[in-house]
Protein backbone atom coordinates (compact mmCIF):
# COMPACT_ATOMS: atom_id res chain seq x y z
CA UNK A 1 0.00 0.00 0.00
CA UNK A 2 1.25 2.84 -1.24
CA UNK A 3 2.01 5.81 1.67
CA UNK A 4 1.53 9.78 1.84
CA UNK A 5 3.78 11.30 -0.74
CA UNK A 6 6.53 13.68 0.02
CA UNK A 7 7.33 16.81 -1.62
CA UNK A 8 10.22 15.76 -3.95
CA UNK A 9 11.59 19.66 -4.18
CA UNK A 10 11.62 19.66 -0.96
CA UNK A 11 13.21 16.60 0.60
CA UNK A 12 16.06 14.77 -0.41
CA UNK A 13 17.33 11.15 0.90
CA UNK A 14 20.94 10.18 1.23
CA UNK A 15 20.87 6.16 0.93
CA UNK A 16 24.27 4.61 1.81
CA UNK A 17 25.76 1.33 1.74
CA UNK A 18 28.40 -0.72 0.27
CA UNK A 19 25.85 -3.37 -1.14
CA UNK A 20 24.97 -2.31 -4.71
CA UNK A 21 21.89 -4.75 -4.92
CA UNK A 22 20.67 -3.49 -1.12
CA UNK A 23 20.68 0.54 -2.85
CA UNK A 24 18.70 -0.37 -5.72
CA UNK A 25 16.19 -2.64 -4.01
CA UNK A 26 16.45 0.52 -1.70
CA UNK A 27 15.95 2.77 -3.32
CA UNK A 28 13.18 1.39 -5.75
CA UNK A 29 11.20 0.71 -2.50
CA UNK A 30 10.91 3.99 -2.00
CA UNK A 31 10.02 5.64 -4.90
CA UNK A 32 7.12 2.73 -5.15
CA UNK A 33 6.31 4.51 -1.85
CA UNK A 34 6.20 8.24 -2.99
CA UNK A 35 9.62 8.43 -1.74
CA UNK A 36 10.80 10.12 -5.25
CA UNK A 37 14.15 12.37 -4.69
CA UNK A 38 16.90 9.32 -3.59
CA UNK A 39 20.22 9.67 -3.55
CA UNK A 40 22.79 6.29 -3.17
CA UNK A 41 26.06 6.68 -2.16
CA UNK A 42 28.10 3.25 -2.39
CA UNK A 43 30.27 3.49 0.46
CA UNK A 44 30.98 5.94 3.48
CA UNK A 45 34.30 8.00 1.87
CA UNK A 46 31.86 10.90 0.17
CA UNK A 47 29.23 11.25 3.08
CA UNK A 48 30.35 14.29 4.84
CA UNK A 49 30.79 15.98 1.27
CA UNK A 50 27.77 14.80 0.34
CA UNK A 51 25.99 16.58 3.22
CA UNK A 52 27.96 19.41 3.05
CA UNK A 53 26.30 20.60 -0.06
CA UNK A 54 22.94 20.65 2.33
CA UNK A 55 20.79 19.14 -0.52
CA UNK A 56 19.58 16.14 1.54
CA UNK A 57 17.00 16.00 4.27
CA UNK A 58 17.55 12.09 5.81
CA UNK A 59 20.39 10.31 6.49
CA UNK A 60 20.07 5.99 5.82
CA UNK A 61 23.56 4.55 7.19
CA UNK A 62 24.74 1.20 6.80
CA UNK A 63 26.39 0.24 9.85
CA UNK A 64 29.27 -2.11 9.10
CA UNK A 65 31.02 -0.95 6.00
CA UNK A 66 34.69 -1.54 4.50
CA UNK A 67 36.63 1.61 4.94
CA UNK A 68 34.36 4.52 6.90
CA UNK A 69 31.80 2.31 8.21
CA UNK A 70 28.51 3.64 9.74
CA UNK A 71 29.89 3.26 12.87
CA UNK A 72 32.89 6.03 12.16
CA UNK A 73 30.38 8.29 10.22
CA UNK A 74 28.06 8.50 13.11
CA UNK A 75 29.20 10.50 15.55
CA UNK A 76 30.50 12.86 13.04
CA UNK A 77 27.64 13.37 11.28
CA UNK A 78 25.61 14.37 14.56
CA UNK A 79 28.44 17.06 15.41
CA UNK A 80 28.12 18.47 12.35
CA UNK A 81 24.77 17.94 10.93
CA UNK A 82 22.76 18.02 14.26
CA UNK A 83 19.47 18.66 12.22
CA UNK A 84 19.87 15.56 9.65
CA UNK A 85 18.43 12.81 11.02
CA UNK A 86 20.04 9.13 11.00
CA UNK A 87 18.71 6.23 10.20
CA UNK A 88 21.49 3.31 10.94
CA UNK A 89 20.66 0.14 8.46
CA UNK A 90 21.92 -3.06 9.92
CA UNK A 91 22.30 -6.89 9.91
CA UNK A 92 23.65 -7.22 12.96
CA UNK A 93 20.34 -8.20 15.66
CA UNK A 94 22.47 -7.87 18.69
CA UNK A 95 20.43 -4.96 21.02
CA UNK A 96 23.59 -3.26 22.04
CA UNK A 97 24.74 -2.20 19.07
CA UNK A 98 21.41 -0.31 18.37
CA UNK A 99 21.36 1.18 21.70
CA UNK A 100 25.10 2.60 21.18
CA UNK A 101 23.29 4.23 17.46
CA UNK A 102 20.35 5.17 19.54
CA UNK A 103 23.20 7.17 22.41
CA UNK A 104 25.55 8.48 19.92
CA UNK A 105 22.25 10.21 18.38
CA UNK A 106 20.54 7.95 15.47
CA UNK A 107 17.22 9.16 14.79
CA UNK A 108 16.11 5.08 14.53
CA UNK A 109 17.03 1.94 13.11
CA UNK A 110 16.25 -0.67 10.66
CA UNK A 111 16.98 -3.85 10.00
CA UNK A 112 18.07 -6.05 7.24
CA UNK A 113 16.40 -7.75 5.52
CA UNK A 114 14.17 -4.38 4.92
CA UNK A 115 10.93 -4.25 5.96
CA UNK A 116 9.17 -2.07 3.15
CA UNK A 117 6.45 -0.43 5.20
CA UNK A 118 9.17 0.23 8.57
CA UNK A 119 11.18 1.59 6.02
CA UNK A 120 8.89 3.99 4.74
CA UNK A 121 7.03 5.28 7.65
CA UNK A 122 10.53 5.46 9.45
CA UNK A 123 11.86 7.87 6.58
CA UNK A 124 8.28 9.81 6.67
CA UNK A 125 8.62 10.45 9.95
CA UNK A 126 12.15 11.17 10.00
CA UNK A 127 11.83 14.13 7.17
CA UNK A 128 8.68 15.26 9.30
CA UNK A 129 11.19 15.49 12.45
CA UNK A 130 13.81 17.21 10.22
CA UNK A 131 11.02 19.84 9.58
CA UNK A 132 9.85 21.04 12.90
CA UNK A 133 13.66 20.76 14.20
CA UNK A 134 14.49 23.81 11.73
CA UNK A 135 11.30 25.40 11.90
CA UNK A 136 11.53 25.37 15.79
CA UNK A 137 15.22 26.78 15.91
CA UNK A 138 14.35 29.40 13.36
CA UNK A 139 11.42 30.14 15.05
CA UNK A 140 13.34 30.34 18.62
CA UNK A 141 16.15 32.40 16.78
CA UNK A 142 13.20 34.72 15.91
CA UNK A 143 12.16 35.16 18.69
CA UNK A 144 14.97 35.82 21.02
CA UNK A 145 14.51 39.58 21.98
CA UNK A 146 11.21 40.02 21.61
CA UNK A 147 8.84 40.87 24.76
CA UNK A 148 6.42 38.08 25.96
CA UNK A 149 2.63 38.48 24.80
CA UNK A 150 1.38 37.53 28.04
CA UNK A 151 3.67 36.90 30.63
CA UNK A 152 1.10 36.47 33.51
CA UNK A 153 0.72 33.00 31.84
CA UNK A 154 4.30 31.95 33.19
CA UNK A 155 4.19 33.77 36.53
CA UNK A 156 4.36 30.74 38.46
CA UNK A 157 7.84 29.59 36.66
CA UNK A 158 10.31 31.95 38.99
CA UNK A 159 13.08 32.27 36.62
CA UNK A 160 15.88 34.80 34.95
CA UNK A 161 17.82 32.55 32.94
CA UNK A 162 17.73 33.68 29.26
CA UNK A 163 16.88 29.65 28.05
CA UNK A 164 13.84 29.58 30.71
CA UNK A 165 12.36 33.00 28.70
CA UNK A 166 13.38 31.39 24.80
CA UNK A 167 11.44 28.35 26.19
CA UNK A 168 8.39 30.53 27.19
CA UNK A 169 8.49 32.40 23.69
CA UNK A 170 8.36 29.14 22.21
CA UNK A 171 5.23 28.24 24.07
CA UNK A 172 3.61 31.21 22.85
CA UNK A 173 4.36 30.51 19.03
CA UNK A 174 2.89 27.29 19.64
CA UNK A 175 -0.59 28.82 21.20
CA UNK A 176 -2.81 27.89 18.58
CA UNK A 177 -1.66 24.34 17.62
CA UNK A 178 -3.26 21.46 18.70
CA UNK A 179 -1.23 18.99 18.36
CA UNK A 180 0.51 17.23 21.32
CA UNK A 181 3.78 18.18 23.16
CA UNK A 182 6.03 16.43 25.02
CA UNK A 183 8.21 18.12 27.53
CA UNK A 184 11.42 16.26 28.43
CA UNK A 185 13.92 17.12 31.67
CA UNK A 186 15.21 15.70 34.90
CA UNK A 187 13.20 14.78 37.45
CA UNK A 188 11.73 17.89 39.76
CA UNK A 189 12.51 20.94 37.21
CA UNK A 190 9.03 21.74 36.89
CA UNK A 191 7.65 19.87 33.73
CA UNK A 192 3.96 20.09 34.87
CA UNK A 193 4.60 23.94 35.93
CA UNK A 194 5.60 24.21 32.03
CA UNK A 195 2.36 22.29 30.98
CA UNK A 196 -0.35 24.39 33.05
CA UNK A 197 1.91 27.64 31.38
CA UNK A 198 1.01 25.69 27.82
CA UNK A 199 -2.42 25.30 28.72
CA UNK A 200 -3.18 28.69 29.65
CA UNK A 201 -1.44 30.23 26.52
CA UNK A 202 -3.42 27.85 24.58
CA UNK A 203 -6.30 29.65 25.17
CA UNK A 204 -8.62 26.38 25.29
CA UNK A 205 -11.64 26.82 27.41
CA UNK A 206 -11.69 23.02 29.35
CA UNK A 207 -9.98 22.33 32.06
CA UNK A 208 -6.31 20.62 32.63
CA UNK A 209 -6.61 17.50 33.76
CA UNK A 210 -3.11 15.79 35.09
CA UNK A 211 -2.69 12.25 35.58
CA UNK A 212 0.80 9.71 36.89
CA UNK A 213 1.01 7.16 34.56
CA UNK A 214 4.13 5.34 35.87
CA UNK A 215 3.22 1.82 36.82
CA UNK A 216 0.03 2.06 36.43
CA UNK A 217 -1.37 -1.60 35.08
CA UNK A 218 -3.34 -1.84 31.79
CA UNK A 219 -6.91 -2.11 33.67
CA UNK A 220 -6.39 0.73 36.18
CA UNK A 221 -4.96 2.65 33.07
CA UNK A 222 -8.19 2.29 30.49
CA UNK A 223 -10.54 2.43 33.27
CA UNK A 224 -8.45 6.21 34.87
CA UNK A 225 -8.26 7.39 31.42
CA UNK A 226 -11.02 6.38 29.61
CA UNK A 227 -13.70 5.52 32.16
CA UNK A 228 -15.97 2.81 32.53
CA UNK A 229 -19.40 1.46 31.79
CA UNK A 230 -21.92 -0.42 34.40
CA UNK A 231 -21.05 -3.69 35.15
CA UNK A 232 -18.15 -3.69 32.85
CA UNK A 233 -16.10 -5.26 35.96
CA UNK A 234 -16.79 -6.31 39.57
CA UNK A 235 -17.95 -4.03 41.10
CA UNK A 236 -18.87 -1.35 38.58
CA UNK A 237 -21.88 -0.31 40.04
CA UNK A 238 -22.16 2.85 38.30
CA UNK A 239 -20.69 4.09 34.50
CA UNK A 240 -17.45 6.21 34.81
CA UNK A 241 -16.29 9.27 32.58
CA UNK A 242 -12.53 8.75 32.40
CA UNK A 243 -10.43 11.39 32.53
CA UNK A 244 -9.89 11.79 29.23
CA UNK A 245 -13.58 13.00 29.22
CA UNK A 246 -13.08 15.74 31.58
CA UNK A 247 -10.36 16.87 29.88
CA UNK A 248 -12.69 17.43 26.90
CA UNK A 249 -12.26 21.22 25.33
CA UNK A 250 -8.88 21.14 27.34
CA UNK A 251 -5.74 19.59 28.09
CA UNK A 252 -4.90 16.00 29.51
CA UNK A 253 -1.39 16.18 30.40
CA UNK A 254 0.08 12.71 30.97
CA UNK A 255 3.15 12.57 33.16
CA UNK A 256 6.00 9.88 33.06
CA UNK A 257 5.32 8.59 29.68
CA UNK A 258 7.91 7.10 29.34
CA UNK A 259 7.23 4.32 32.25
CA UNK A 260 3.54 3.42 30.33
CA UNK A 261 3.69 0.06 30.01
CA UNK A 262 3.60 -1.54 26.67
CA UNK A 263 -0.17 -2.97 26.97
CA UNK A 264 -1.43 0.77 27.60
CA UNK A 265 0.75 2.22 24.40
CA UNK A 266 -1.61 0.83 21.90
CA UNK A 267 -4.76 2.29 23.04
CA UNK A 268 -2.88 5.34 23.78
CA UNK A 269 -1.51 5.71 19.72
CA UNK A 270 -5.26 5.01 18.66
CA UNK A 271 -6.21 7.96 20.84
CA UNK A 272 -3.86 10.50 19.14
CA UNK A 273 -4.31 8.73 15.88
CA UNK A 274 -7.79 8.83 15.47
CA UNK A 275 -9.32 10.74 18.34
CA UNK A 276 -11.57 8.34 19.42
CA UNK A 277 -11.85 5.32 22.19
CA UNK A 278 -13.72 3.07 24.38
CA UNK A 279 -14.77 2.89 27.73
CA UNK A 280 -14.01 -0.62 29.78
CA UNK A 281 -17.21 -2.95 28.95
CA UNK A 282 -18.94 -0.56 26.13
CA UNK A 283 -18.60 -1.23 22.04
CA UNK A 284 -19.53 2.73 21.93
CA UNK A 285 -16.96 4.69 20.00
CA UNK A 286 -16.40 7.88 21.96
CA UNK A 287 -14.58 11.16 20.42
CA UNK A 288 -11.95 13.52 21.98
CA UNK A 289 -10.79 17.36 21.13
CA UNK A 290 -8.39 17.32 24.12
CA UNK A 291 -5.27 18.07 23.49
CA UNK A 292 -2.35 15.96 24.71
CA UNK A 293 1.08 17.05 26.55
CA UNK A 294 3.49 14.48 28.04
CA UNK A 295 6.68 14.49 30.01
CA UNK A 296 9.13 12.23 30.94
CA UNK A 297 12.75 12.10 32.81
CA UNK A 298 13.83 9.47 30.81
CA UNK A 299 16.03 8.87 27.45
CA UNK A 300 13.70 8.11 24.92
CA UNK A 301 16.44 6.89 22.54
CA UNK A 302 17.51 3.93 25.08
CA UNK A 303 14.00 3.70 25.90
CA UNK A 304 13.16 3.30 21.51
CA UNK A 305 16.07 1.29 21.50
CA UNK A 306 15.39 -1.66 23.76
CA UNK A 307 11.69 -1.66 22.62
CA UNK A 308 10.12 -0.41 25.72
CA UNK A 309 8.89 2.36 23.98
CA UNK A 310 7.13 1.94 21.08
CA UNK A 311 8.60 4.04 18.42
CA UNK A 312 5.28 4.74 16.33
CA UNK A 313 3.79 6.43 19.64
CA UNK A 314 6.97 8.36 20.28
CA UNK A 315 6.26 10.57 16.95
CA UNK A 316 2.72 11.05 17.82
CA UNK A 317 3.52 12.28 21.16
CA UNK A 318 6.84 14.39 19.91
CA UNK A 319 5.72 16.85 17.02
CA UNK A 320 6.56 19.60 19.51
CA UNK A 321 9.52 19.06 22.19
CA UNK A 322 10.47 20.94 24.81
CA UNK A 323 13.54 20.03 27.05
CA UNK A 324 13.74 22.09 30.31
CA UNK A 325 16.96 22.42 31.25
CA UNK A 326 18.16 21.47 34.88
CA UNK A 327 18.69 24.05 37.37
CA UNK A 328 22.70 23.52 38.05
CA UNK A 329 22.20 24.72 33.96
CA UNK A 330 21.09 28.07 34.61
CA UNK A 331 22.66 29.27 38.24
CA UNK A 332 21.09 32.62 38.37
CA UNK A 333 17.45 30.48 39.26
CA UNK A 334 19.07 29.54 42.32
CA UNK A 335 18.73 32.41 44.75
CA UNK A 336 15.53 33.94 43.34
CA UNK A 337 13.73 30.31 43.77
CA UNK A 338 15.61 29.94 47.07
CA UNK A 339 14.01 33.18 48.45
CA UNK A 340 10.84 32.92 46.78
CA UNK A 341 9.99 29.31 48.52
CA UNK A 342 11.36 31.01 51.95
CA UNK A 343 8.75 33.54 51.32
CA UNK A 344 6.13 31.01 50.63
CA UNK A 345 6.99 28.72 53.80
CA UNK A 346 7.66 31.91 55.91
CA UNK A 347 4.04 33.57 55.10
CA UNK A 348 2.59 29.98 55.92
CA UNK A 349 3.96 30.02 59.42
CA UNK A 350 3.44 33.53 59.56
CA UNK A 351 6.81 34.66 60.74
CA UNK A 352 8.98 37.18 59.12
CA UNK A 353 11.43 35.77 55.88
CA UNK A 354 14.54 34.93 57.01
CA UNK A 355 17.91 36.63 55.05
CA UNK A 356 20.80 34.54 53.32
CA UNK A 357 23.95 35.49 53.98
CA UNK A 358 26.67 36.47 51.10
CA UNK A 359 28.32 33.00 51.93
CA UNK A 360 25.22 31.16 51.50
CA UNK A 361 24.09 32.18 48.35
CA UNK A 362 27.65 31.67 47.21
CA UNK A 363 27.34 27.76 48.20
CA UNK A 364 23.93 27.29 46.79
CA UNK A 365 25.01 28.77 43.59
CA UNK A 366 28.03 26.43 43.57
CA UNK A 367 25.63 23.09 44.32
CA UNK A 368 24.47 21.18 41.52
CA UNK A 369 21.10 20.58 42.99
CA UNK A 370 20.62 16.99 41.55
CA UNK A 371 16.41 16.73 42.78
CA UNK A 372 16.38 20.49 41.04
CA UNK A 373 13.72 22.50 42.31
CA UNK A 374 11.96 19.90 44.02
CA UNK A 375 14.98 18.90 45.97
CA UNK A 376 15.66 23.02 46.75
CA UNK A 377 11.98 23.46 47.93
CA UNK A 378 12.47 20.18 50.48
CA UNK A 379 15.56 21.50 51.49
CA UNK A 380 14.08 24.80 52.45
CA UNK A 381 10.81 23.47 54.09
CA UNK A 382 13.33 20.99 56.78
CA UNK A 383 15.98 24.01 57.15
CA UNK A 384 12.61 26.96 58.30
CA UNK A 385 11.11 24.31 60.49
CA UNK A 386 13.91 23.78 62.25
CA UNK A 387 15.71 27.62 62.34
CA UNK A 388 14.02 31.17 63.31
CA UNK A 389 16.74 32.89 63.12
CA UNK A 390 16.64 36.18 60.80
CA UNK A 391 19.47 35.53 58.83
CA UNK A 392 20.32 31.48 57.38
CA UNK A 393 24.18 30.92 56.71
CA UNK A 394 25.75 27.83 55.21
CA UNK A 395 25.90 25.88 58.52
CA UNK A 396 22.11 25.93 58.11
CA UNK A 397 22.64 23.85 55.06
CA UNK A 398 24.41 20.49 56.15
CA UNK A 399 24.24 18.82 52.88
CA UNK A 400 25.28 21.60 50.89
CA UNK A 401 28.40 22.00 53.18
CA UNK A 402 29.24 18.62 52.33
CA UNK A 403 29.14 18.71 49.14
CA UNK A 404 31.57 21.43 49.01
CA UNK A 405 33.64 18.95 51.00
CA UNK A 406 33.73 16.72 48.21
CA UNK A 407 33.59 18.96 45.11
CA UNK A 408 35.90 21.41 45.64
CA UNK A 409 37.20 21.89 42.08
CA UNK A 410 33.47 22.87 41.32
CA UNK A 411 33.64 25.53 44.40
CA UNK A 412 37.10 26.85 42.89
CA UNK A 413 35.81 27.75 39.60
CA UNK A 414 32.81 29.47 41.01
CA UNK A 415 35.32 31.17 43.65
CA UNK A 416 37.74 32.18 40.69
CA UNK A 417 34.69 33.33 38.30
CA UNK A 418 33.68 36.12 41.51
CA UNK A 419 37.64 36.41 42.34
CA UNK A 420 37.35 40.54 41.19
CA UNK A 421 34.50 40.94 43.05
CA UNK A 422 35.77 39.39 46.09
CA UNK A 423 39.82 41.25 46.00
CA UNK A 424 40.22 44.86 45.57
CA UNK A 425 44.27 45.18 45.46
CA UNK A 426 46.59 48.61 44.61
CA UNK A 427 48.34 46.54 41.99
CA UNK A 428 48.50 43.54 39.74
CA UNK A 429 48.58 41.06 42.73
CA UNK A 430 51.59 38.68 43.47
CA UNK A 431 50.72 34.84 43.50
CA UNK A 432 51.14 35.29 47.03
CA UNK A 433 48.10 37.64 47.33
CA UNK A 434 45.85 35.70 45.49
CA UNK A 435 46.33 32.80 47.48
CA UNK A 436 45.71 34.51 50.95
CA UNK A 437 42.57 35.83 49.03
CA UNK A 438 41.52 31.99 48.05
CA UNK A 439 42.44 30.94 51.75
CA UNK A 440 39.99 33.68 53.34
CA UNK A 441 37.21 33.62 50.95
CA UNK A 442 37.31 29.75 51.27
CA UNK A 443 37.07 29.52 55.33
CA UNK A 444 34.45 31.78 54.98
CA UNK A 445 32.89 29.75 52.83
CA UNK A 446 33.29 26.56 54.60
CA UNK A 447 32.03 29.12 57.66
CA UNK A 448 35.79 28.61 59.66
CA UNK A 449 36.19 25.04 59.37
CA UNK A 450 39.37 24.40 58.54
CA UNK A 451 39.01 20.57 57.22
CA UNK A 452 36.29 21.33 54.92
CA UNK A 453 38.47 24.27 53.86
CA UNK A 454 41.38 22.62 53.54
CA UNK A 455 39.50 19.95 51.76
CA UNK A 456 37.92 22.45 48.91
CA UNK A 457 41.34 23.72 48.18
CA UNK A 458 42.89 20.77 47.72
CA UNK A 459 45.68 21.06 50.25
CA UNK A 460 46.59 19.13 53.86
CA UNK A 461 45.57 21.19 57.15
CA UNK A 462 49.10 21.79 58.49
CA UNK A 463 49.68 23.61 54.74
CA UNK A 464 46.38 25.12 55.30
CA UNK A 465 47.63 26.77 58.86
CA UNK A 466 50.99 27.88 57.19
CA UNK A 467 49.12 30.21 54.80
CA UNK A 468 47.01 31.28 57.25
CA UNK A 469 50.18 32.51 59.53
CA UNK A 470 51.62 33.80 55.95
CA UNK A 471 48.40 36.06 55.63
CA UNK A 472 48.71 37.02 59.10
CA UNK A 473 52.01 38.37 58.39
CA UNK A 474 51.16 39.97 55.52
CA UNK A 475 48.14 41.84 56.71
CA UNK A 476 50.73 43.45 58.95
CA UNK A 477 51.37 46.40 56.84
CA UNK A 478 53.26 44.54 53.37
CA UNK A 479 50.49 44.02 51.54
CA UNK A 480 47.05 45.23 50.97
CA UNK A 481 44.27 42.59 50.67
CA UNK A 482 40.45 43.21 51.11
CA UNK A 483 37.90 40.33 50.86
Amino acid sequence: MQQGKLNEMEYSILLVDDDMEFLDGARRALLANGVSNVTTLNGGSNVLKALETGAHTVLLLDWVMPGLSGADLLPEVVSQFPNIPVIIITGVSDIENVVSCMRQGAYDYITKPLDTTRLVSIVQNAVKNSELVVRNRKLTEYLLGEALLEPDNFSDIITCSNNMMSIFKVIESLAGSRHPILITGESGVGKELIAEAIHRTSGLKGKMVSVNVAGVDETMFDDTLFGHKKGAFTGATESRNGLIEEAKGGTLFLDEIGDLRSSSQAKLLRLLQNHEYYRLGSDFLHKSDARIITASNRSFPALLASGAFRTDLYHRISVHVLHIPPLRERPEDIIPLVEHHIDIFAKSSKRPSPKLSKQLCRALTSYDFPGNVREMINMIINVLANNNSEMLDVHDFPKIVSSIATRGDKVRKVLNGLLKKLGSFSDYPTIDEVVALFVEDTLALSHGNRSIAAKMLGISRPTLQKKLEQAADKRSGKTSISS
